[in-house]
């Protein structure tokens, strides 16, 4: 992140410690560059950068994991290849791997990640021509490959023959030279194979004399018969050194031209910033801050980030401009303070903060006082100091600043002190300005009561034990507890009256006050603990009683169907009966006993089997979710919407509407005629002595099952020589009618049939007179 043209003080960022903050954020880059950006990390006003910076570090926390380990600055050695400098094989080693690893971090963010990241990942560049040749060439020491050039593939392969022969030339002629050798071994100098002779005797041997021992007790001497094959070999090394570097200059060369080098450095920094802040965020478990226009701060259980379990509090800034927060030292003031500050420097930063949630506008500024400072080469006490930071205060402060004052009047006599601070405050009011000033002295309490835009709040202090308890309460100032601390250290019981003699009735008036304030508070926070905890115990005997009812109706709903099903299973038995007699009827010797079976038979399944009550007062099972059947369209779906006695039924790909009373549900019988007895079988009416009803209910069934309805209704009829039957199939579109005419058509146990009267049902209703 760059500067803005609003840069925030130094000073006050050191007095904040957001420093500290930095270096943490340093420690978790992985690498120099990252880091680099990290220390360097300055606030920034612009709230769409600090909203981007956000999401950038969102998307590294819940998106694509960053891995940039191994990937190093190679700003230097891209700068010296510019110069026209020849890099060594590491250094081009060095580069190769580096790109390469910010290319691979490029290619992961492309597959892994839909948000901003992707945008910080195109300014990583293709580098795999420069990549791919520095690989090639060089071996994973940095050293050039025989294979780099054929040229030196094949001065390669001439230097290591000829060395041999040079070795065994040499080794040759060691027992002829024995005598003369300080060692029995060849050796190398110079490049050069060469013999150790004794210095005494070097004149015995005819070569040259290429070196000489530090102690000079020996001289490496080439004999003359290899040395035609050492000047070969020589100029070979030469001729290799020369295409090496050609090689490597090459490679410095194509790194050099490499423009795009820059920018993918600056882009691995950026994207190890961002790790890092994602880093920081969960091991510090940090939330995410909202930015807020105008000068609202809301912060709910924020803590200071730098310090060891800390206490979280609640601060809020917007109707109240400032808080002023009293009570003893070492109580948390100036924690709460740089609390505040360092949340407002992190979320500008494009970090998280240590806050449940925060809520925080962008400010220009953080204007602070922080500490007890004294300068003295310009001659200045503590309090002159205050009152030069102070002076820079008053002059900078304005609705987007935050204000950020510690112990305000200190340092000077008590009276002007409060009168100074007072004034103060009254300037910073009128700029509109927002913050957190802490103070002892009382008149700034009596002062914050009657002012609007300044609250009182104390940090919290337990007398018992005489420790802080770093809770800050807003509304209520605080006390010093000067005396009760005294009391409770055993000074003398004369002193301490004495100390209140000297305070004087008003002084005490106001410790008075106070001690009440907090009596009532506490008595307060009682009553809402109280009512709190009842509103939970009736929250939770509400839920057990809803548990229980909906316990009681899934009890009631299983009774109903496992009712249902036991009725089901013995009409279904029943029915099964009756037609199995019906089949026995056919035969003429037993029909007057099948007869009056089947009449018993269909007393009991209307007894077993009693109409079902009304829909709406067993319940509509229907539901949104429900599975159908829909008998006019032959298929089944499931209920997409209820509206009142309508459906709408997803049929396939189709959405139809359609009446309640004419679907059911899955698994369901299907229904009969409204009216109709609720057995299956022939449906008869009629007043006979033998109990035969000569009226056929078919409407709602299907075609089949109306078939089959009829055939036994003949049937029964025939048995018993009753005639005619009346069968009712509803007008509708006339497919029923025509369909059961066909089939009466082919009943040789049917004379004939028509229609009813039109006054009693016309075409729905046809006339079946059955052969006797």
């Amino acid at each position: 992140m760059l500067l803005n043209e609003m840069s925030f003080d130094a000073r006050a960022l050191s007095a904040l410690d957001f420093p500290l903050i930095l270096s943490a954020l340093a420690e978790r880059s992985a690498t120099t560059l990252g880091a680099a950006r990290a220390r360097s990390l300055r606030p920034s006003s612009d709230a769409e950068r600090i909203a981007r910076e956000l999401d950038e570090v969102e998307d590294a926390l819940f998106g694509v994991s960053l891995s940039l380990g191994g990937i190093q600055d190679i700003s230097e050695l891209h700068a010296r290849a510019q110069e026209g400098r020849v890099l060594t094989g590491p250094e081009l080693l060095t580069a190769a791997y580096s790109l390469d690893g910010a290319m691979t971090v490029r290619r992961a963010i492309t597959a892994n990640s839909r948000g901003p990241l992707r945008e910080v990942a195109e300014d990583l560049g293709d580098h795999s021509e420069l990549v791919r040749r520095v690989l090639s060439a060089l071996d994973r020491d940095g050293a050039v490959r025989d294979d780099a050039s054929p040229r030196l593939r094949d001065l390669r392969k001439r230097i290591e023959p000829l060395r041999g022969r040079i070795r065994e030339k040499l080794a040759a002629t060691l027992d002829k030279w024995s005598d003369v050798l300080q060692e029995h071994i060849v050796t190398i100098r110079r490049d050069r194979y060469v013999l150790p002779v004794q210095a005494s005797r070097v004149g015995q041997v005819q070569g040259i004399i290429v070196d000489a021992s530090a102690t000079g007790q020996t001289y490496f001497v080439e004999p003359a018969a290899v040395t035609q094959l050492n000047n070969e070999l020589t100029r070979l090394i030469l001729d290799e050194e020369a295409e090496v570097r050609r090689i490597l200059t090459e490679l410095s060369g194509l790194l050099a031209s490499d423009s795009a080098v820059p920018r993918t450095l600056a882009a691995v920094g950026e994207l190890d910033l961002i790790a890092a802040k994602a880093r920081l965020a969960r091991d510090w478990r940090l939330n995410r801050p909202e930015g807020v226009a105008g000068g609202t701060y809301d912060l709910r259980e924020v803590r200071h980030p730098l310090i060891e379990n800390p206490v979280a509090n609640d601060i809020a800034l917007g109707e109240t401009k400032l808080l002023l927060i009293t009570g003893p030292n070492m109580g948390g003031k100036t924690a709460t303070i740089k609390t505040l500050g360092l949340a407002v420097l992190m979320h500008q930063c494009g970090m998280y903060v240590a806050a449940a949630s925060a809520r925080l506008p962008v400010v220009r500024d953080v204007l602070v006082d922080i500490g007890d400072e004294q300068s003295i080469e310009a001659s200045l006490s503590t309090f002159a100091s205050h009152l030069k930071h102070l002076r820079y205060v008053l002059r900078h402060a304005a609705p987007d600043t935050l204000v950020l004052v510690d112990e305000l009047g200190s340092g000077t006599d008590p009276n002007e002190g409060a009168a100074l601070a007072q004034a103060m405050i009254e300037c910073l009011l009128s700029q509109d300005a927002r913050g957190v000033i802490t103070s002892h002295l009382s008149p700034l309490k009596l002062f914050a009561l009657e002012t609007p835009g300044l609250k009182n709040a104390s940090m919290g202090f337990n007398l018992e034990t005489l420790a802080p308890t770093y809770v800050l309460q807003v509304g209520q100032p605080g006390r010093s507890f000067a005396l009760a601390i005294a009391q409770r250290m055993g000074l003398p019981g004369d002193v301490l009256q004495r100390a209140e003699e000297l305070l004087g009735p008003d002084a005490g008036l106001m410790e008075r006050m106070l001690e009440g304030l907090e009596r009532e508070r506490a008595e307060l926070r009682a009553q809402l603990d109280a009512t709190a905890a009842a509103r939970q115990g009736a929250e939770a005997e509400l839920g057990r009683v809803r548990q229980e009812r909906e316990t009681l109706e899934a009890r009631r709903n299983e009774m109903l169907a496992e009712a249902a099903q036991k009725a089901e299973s013995l009409y279904a038995d029943a029915i099964e009966r009756v037609r199995t007699l019906r089949a026995r009827a056919q035969e003429d010797s037993a029909r007057p006993r099948v007869m009056q079976e089947l009449r018993e038979l269909r007393v009991a399944a209307q007894k077993v089997r009693p109409a079902a009550a009304p829909r709406e007062e067993r319940g509509d099972p229907i539901r949104v979710g429900s599975a159908v059947d829909v008998p006019a369209y032959n298929a089944s779906g499931q209920v997409l919407e209820l509206r009142g006695d309508d459906l709408v039924v997803q049929l396939g790909v189709m959405k139809v509407g359609v009446k309640r009373r004419d679907v059911r549900l899955k698994g369901e019988p299907k229904p009969v005629a409204a009216g109709a007895p609720k057995t299956r079988g022939p449906r008869f009416t009629g007043t006979t002595a033998s109990t035969f009803q000569n009226e056929l209910q078919l409407r709602g069934l299907g075609v089949e099952e109306a078939v089959e309805e009829l055939r036994a209704a003949i049937l029964e009829a025939h048995a018993l020589k009753e005639s005619p039957l009346r069968v009712v199939h509803g007008k509708g579109q006339g497919v029923l009618r025509r369909l059961l005419r066909e089939y009466l058509k082919s009943d040789k146990k049917v004379e004939s049939f028509h229609d009813a009267e039109a006054n009693q049902g016309g075409h729905g209703v046809t006339i079946v007179n059955i052969r006797r």
